[in-house]
């Protein structure tokens, strides 16, 4: 067996994880303000195969993955998404505030999935023997993995660009002038973020957003979770 393949694994089931369960506090939170709509169309699920997008899922983050490691011979970024679970605000009892309680529960999910995972982990040290050296170590990587699988998906979702959470909980939250402004941006959202990641840090020098993401948030909310959680 290759070395890297039981990392690999853990860090894909990690994925999987944060994303399904991501996706299905959307629909779950839906139903409790008033909206079935997930329901009714088969969405409000815990299968990850019912949140696959074929673009979004599948073949945006291959064409990164292959291209990446054929160009530069290592992989900087990655980007993609589920399918969205379908929400109608008007069915939501508040819609506006409704909407910014739905958008909050994927995020929200994540972050107790951390948290769940750093408590978790205590399990590791009463195996330590038998687990040996090797095993304790990948254990303890698996549980890391999964906080960080969920940390990142969770934060960065809540950057404050429509159609990502962070993007509906400012439209929700702000004056109706600014809040109308910022919803018009939501067809383009996707497409401004993906050139800030990927095309703007080879246009502008010492621009490194996805540097800054992991060593400025995901690192100090990771150390947060340890410490939380009992891990010094």
């Amino acid at each position: 067996m290759p070395a890297w393949l039981p990392e690999l694994a853990a860090s894909v089931f990690a994925t999987i994880i944060a994303i399904t369960l991501h996706e299905a506090a959307h629909g779950y939170a839906a139903r409790a303000l008033g909206d079935d709509t997930a329901a009714r169309m088969g969405r409000l699920s815990l299968n990850p195969i019912r949140h696959v997008d074929m673009v979004g899922t599948i073949l945006l983050p291959g064409f990164l993955l292959v291209s990446q490691l054929l160009t530069i011979g290592r992989v900087e970024a990655m980007f993609g998404w589920a399918k969205p679970v379908p929400v109608n605000i008007w069915q939501l009892r508040n819609p506006r505030y409704g909407m910014v309680a739905v958008a909050a529960a994927g995020p929200a999910t994540n972050f107790a999935l951390a948290l769940a995972a750093g408590l978790a982990a205590h399990v590791v040290e009463p195996w330590q023997a038998s687990l040996g050296a090797d095993g304790t170590a990948f254990a303890y990587r698996a549980f890391g993995l999964f906080i960080l699988a969920n940390l990142v998906l969770g934060l960065f979702n809540l950057f404050p660009m429509p159609p990502l959470d962070g993007g509906r909980i400012a439209v929700g939250l702000l004056p109706r002038t600014p809040a109308m402004a910022l919803a018009r941006i939501e067809p383009y959202g996707l497409l401004l973020v993906m050139f800030g990641l990927f095309i703007l840090p080879h246009l502008v020098p010492g621009y490194d957003p996805m540097g800054w993401f992991f060593r400025g948030v995901v690192a100090p909310a990771f150390d947060f979770v340890l410490m939380l959680t009992g891990h010094g």
